[in-house]
């Protein structure tokens, strides 16, 4: 087992929480009325034997009001839309106005970051780093009589 795992179990858990606590006071702003505007997708991180994927939900956004960027092991997801026009709409609720956001992502170092690729497919981004050569499993053949 790698040493990134329980790191990453970690970050998780952390973000999870964070999360959590963040959408608690969000909605406590909005019972009286006010809003932060700050709205965070929701993400799926994970890895197999060739490859750390990142996957983002997105729905309703476009390729083009996303950008991907990377620095120093770090993946930052950004997206910024015009917000719908209201065309005369009285809304009751709207919940889908987000207009902004940006995530961050420490990357292991087994990952081979000029090879990665990012597909937006049914309102998921996912972005794709194979993983380098030496990091792969492989077999050791045993030589016997």
């Amino acid at each position: 087992m790698n040493g990134y795992l329980p790191s990453v179990i970690s970050s998780v858990r952390t973000d999870e929480f964070d999360r959590q606590i963040d959408q608690l006071f969000s909605e406590a702003m909005r019972a009286f009325g006010v809003s932060d505007d700050r709205w965070t997708p929701d993400c799926n991180v994970w890895e197999d034997d060739n490859g750390f994927y990142v996957q983002m939900a997105l729905p309703g956004w476009e390729p083009k009001d996303i950008a991907l960027e990377m620095n120093n092991q770090v993946l930052t997801v950004k997206g910024e839309r015009n917000a719908q026009q209201s065309d005369g709409r009285r809304y009751h609720l709207r919940e889908i106005a987000a207009d902004r956001f940006t995530r961050a992502f420490k990357l292991p170092g087994f990952v081979d970051q000029d090879k990665a690729s990012a597909t937006h497919k049914h309102g998921l981004l996912t972005v794709t780093f194979p993983k380098k050569e030496e990091a792969k499993p492989r077999q050791i053949l045993i030589e016997g009589s």
